[in-house]
């Protein structure tokens, strides 16, 4: 009896939606995986990435996505946590070439992809977002962009979003960061 009750209980929990991870024909409408990233890229959009053949969602778990990450672009150079960001605790991986995940709970919620600094190790693969705006993208092409807006008012700077769910950054007249879903900012 008691291995009914139990075998029951794991097929409700089991059943049970918890409503953050888009059901698989939700998945088809979002966004479905780009068939031309190659094994050695990863390929960034607003409502997550792919790195490789594997693509991943907002809610994806993090070790999945750190490991496919990792098969990619190499070892995580960084991982660490912020307790206090305005969305709760968040952890964030980063990984050669200026890109950092960020998770919450376990799951994927955010990306950010910067122009790489000193001391950073290369990527071993090629990031790109999806789109015409990339990292170095001019600011004149950038404002040209469908969906193009400016973020009035932004205490981080030349702010910037591209349509609802990619934003990013200007510095010295071309696009230095791009990101997309939940981030750490304090503005």
């Amino acid at each position: 009896m008691r291995l009914l009750v139990l075998t029951a209980a794991a097929l409700c929990v089991a059943a049970c939606d918890s409503g953050e991870v888009p059901s698989p024909t939700e998945q088809q409408t979002l966004r479905p995986p780009s068939p031309e990233v190659a094994a050695d890229a990863v390929e960034l959009s607003g409502d997550g990435l792919t790195a490789g053949s594997e693509a991943f969602y907002f809610a994806a778990g993090k070790t999945e996505v750190e490991a496919a990450l990792s098969g990619v672009l190499g070892d995580a150079t960084r991982m660490v946590e912020n307790e206090e960001c305005g969305a709760g605790p968040m952890q964030f991986t980063d990984y050669p070439g200026g890109l950092t995940v960020n998770f919450q709970n376990g799951s994927l919620v955010g990306w950010l992809h910067r122009e790489p600094v000193d001391g950073d190790a290369a990527a071993t693969g090629e990031v790109s977002v999806v789109g015409d705006v990339q990292l170095g993208t001019a600011r004149a092409e950038t404002e040209a962009t469908d969906g193009f807006l400016m973020i009035d008012g932004s205490t981080l700077g030349d702010e910037f979003s591209l349509g609802d769910t990619i934003g990013g950054f200007f510095e010295q007249d071309g696009v230095s960061m791009l990101y997309a879903g939940t981030q750490c900012f304090f503005r």
